[in-house]
């Protein structure tokens, strides 16, 4: 089984996509085996409670220093045996030492079709907000291996999803993350867990 370890900073729907899809055997071959939040209060943890998984707390501001808060979390994420690390809604943007040591090793679900609307500054609602404005027809999702480049690692799969007229930046959330991103982030841990994804430079294949 591979183990998963799950970053979060909120709600944790993305979180709850990939539990209910191993809950149902989807996922057959991959156990979330610790569940970590930079805030306290994200409901995510209570979700993690109450399917049993072992959910931390680790907050930049107990530490001296961003490199100690990263450290704080290497040393969790090993102590679990993670082997696969899955950011569902992380906020914090991670050191380059940390996305170096586990070098396609770590995903992230992004609300758009990379490379439009992503990298620094486009997340949570100011992608769609972003969208919205710039007035394309097709956004969607992208679940992408994670590089020291905001949003610029290999991608694993994209899904489209319409942009109607009446949207608010709110209504596009929700359909973004209902059609695309709570399908494709637990088919692309399905796809890895089963050993069908191969990565050469910045290019996923599927086996």
């Amino acid at each position: 089984m591979l183990k998963i370890g799950v970053l979060v900073s909120g709600g944790g729907t993305n979180l709850q996509a990939i539990i209910d899809n191993i809950e149902s055997g989807y996922i057959s071959k991959a156990e979330i085996v610790t569940v970590i939040s930079s805030n306290p209060n994200a409901y995510a943890l209570e979700r993690a409670k109450k399917h049993n998984i072992n959910a931390v707390c680790i907050r930049k501001h107990d530490y001296a220093d961003f490199d100690g808060y990263m450290k704080a979390m290497e040393n969790h994420i090993d102590s679990c045996g993670v082997e696969l690390i899955v950011l569902a809604g992380f906020m914090t943007v991670l050191s380059k030492e940390f996305t170096e040591k586990y070098k396609n090793k770590i995903i992230n679900i992004h609300p758009a079709l990379i490379p439009s609307f992503c990298g620094d500054g486009f997340y949570g609602l100011k992608v769609h907000e972003a969208v919205l404005k710039k007035g394309v027809k097709i956004t969607g999702a992208t679940a992408h291996f994670v590089n020291d480049e905001t949003d610029g690692g290999p991608i694993i799969l994209q899904k489209a999803v319409a942009v109607e007229d009446n949207d608010t930046p709110e209504i596009l959330q929700k359909r973004v993350m209902e059609q695309a991103e709570w399908k494709i982030l637990p088919e692309a841990i399905k796809l890895i867990s089963e050993g069908k994804i191969t990565v050469s430079g910045n290019k996923v294949r599927r086996i």
